[in-house]
């Protein structure tokens, strides 16, 4: 792999707050050239994994666009298996199904079905009139007229101004959660906050449903994660003709050789499927069992914000498919354009990232991305511990896979780029 300069902030930037037993042996299969190319990768994997903070970990490294990727890996599917963490094992992967879903907006942009700055209610009129919190996160009946639209360019980039039942506080974080705008399974288990909660049925009434909440900041105003990637898989619908998950399917997953990416896991499938755990007091929790997962169930909506479950890969995949610029193996999946656009920075001017977990970079369509000397990096994090992006300066891909929650517990996502970071450049990752 080529050693360009790359700064820390560039590979960990955007990652850093997305947030068995000591004898685990070394997998079988574990790549020989992996573990020579990424000793600091490697030396991570095992202190998680080795001191039994988590039952398995892998991480899927590649350069280019071409080249097939190097894995390693630690571990097994759970703590009572013994079937090892492999590339085909499958993950839910929560907020990495952000940037493809953006992705797949992005060909609608191109094809100008969309454009960045269209209002969204010349899709769903629902949105033409909305209210703001004059304080955000505090009474929802103290309200002003919105001053601007929310623009797909809004969605794309967390700037919609609409809420997150994962992030806000107070009455619009339990009227979002009364209104059934949850929008991800984690368990079949009741869990704290949801008792009652009733998913609706489908991305239409999701949307329609949302469209009546008071908004959290005024649209373009503010960097603050919310539902917006999943209105996006609403707009892809009605702009496509397609169901959102048939539309991934037919443009993205299929051309793109995915065959392991899916917001349910077939029945045929569950064997690779890991077990996600809750860590509470240093233990780990099972919270949804690969046998039985919620995800073999139907869900509710195929949402694109946090609905998918992909294996390392396919996810590798994606990214080799973005380093070429939308092509993989001879395949143009998406044009070059809208590659080159998605990954840019679409903030809008003036938006305020000063209060978020991406500051000092910028936001391109599902993704945050790398700016000035950090600039060509592009990638995002998932809610039960894995992460992937690729450089374009350096012409590398990079993913890393295990299953708990919340994913701040460890800090995963920031320790797995300075290990990149480490090992493509030479220099020592800082502690």
């Amino acid at each position: 792999m080529n050693a360009m300069t790359l700064s820390r902030r560039g590979l960990i930037g955007s990652f850093g707050a997305l947030a068995g037993s000591a004898l685990v042996p070394r997998a079988a299969f574990a790549s020989a050239a992996a573990e020579a190319r990424f000793p600091a990768v490697s030396r991570m994997i095992e202190g998680y994994v080795g001191s039994g903070k988590l039952p398995g970990m892998i991480a899927a490294l590649g350069a280019g666009s071409s080249a097939a990727p190097l894995d390693i890996a630690r571990g097994t599917l759970a703590k009572i298996s013994q079937t090892p963490v492999d590339m085909d094992s499958l993950f839910r992967i929560y907020s990495m199904t952000k940037p493809i879903t953006g992705m797949a907006a992005m060909m609608l942009v191109d094809e100008g079905k969309l454009r960045l700055d269209q209002p969204i209610a010349d899709l769903i009129p629902a949105f033409a009139k909305l209210q703001v919190q004059v304080t955000p996160d505090g009474s929802i009946t103290d309200l002003r007229p919105a001053k601007a639209q929310i623009t797909v360019r809004h969605l794309l980039t967390h700037t919609s101004g609409l809420g997150y039942s994962i992030i806000q506080k107070g009455p619009i974080k339990d009227a979002y959660i009364k209104a059934g705008l949850v929008p991800g399974r984690a368990s079949r288990m009741p869990l704290p906050g949801l008792e009652g909660f009733k998913p609706l049925a489908n991305l239409a009434q999701f949307t329609e449903v949302l469209a009546t909440m008071p908004l959290v900041y005024e649209p373009g105003s503010v960097w603050s994660y919310s539902v917006g990637l999943d209105v996006m898989g609403r707009l892809i619908e009605m702009v496509s003709g397609q169901p959102f998950d048939q539309f991934l399917q037919d443009r993205l997953f299929a051309p793109a050789g995915m065959d392991s990416t899916w917001f349910r896991v077939p029945e045929a499938q569950v064997a690779r499927l890991t077990t996600n755990y809750a860590v509470a007091a240093g233990m780990l929790l099972p919270i949804d069992p690969g046998r039985s997962s919620i995800y073999l169930d139907a869900p509710p909506c195929p949402f694109g914000g946090a609905g998918l479950v992909s294996s390392p890969r396919d996810y590798d995949r994606f990214l080799r498919m973005l380093l070429g610029f939308g092509k993989i193996e001879g395949r143009q999946v998406m044009s070059e354009a809208a590659v080159r656009l998605g990954t840019s920075n679409l903030l809008p001017e003036g938006a305020d990232v000063s209060q978020s977990f991406i500051k000092g970079n910028g936001f391109g369509a599902g993704g945050s991305v790398g700016l000035g000397e950090d600039a060509g990096t592009y990638g995002w994090g998932g809610a039960a511990g894995t992460v992937a992006f690729v450089n374009y300066r350096a012409g590398i891909r990079a993913g890393l896979y295990t299953q708990y929650m919340p994913a701040e517990t460890y800090p995963v996502h920031r320790e797995f780029a300075q290990a990149v970071l480490a090992d493509v450049t030479g220099k020592k990752a800082a502690v």
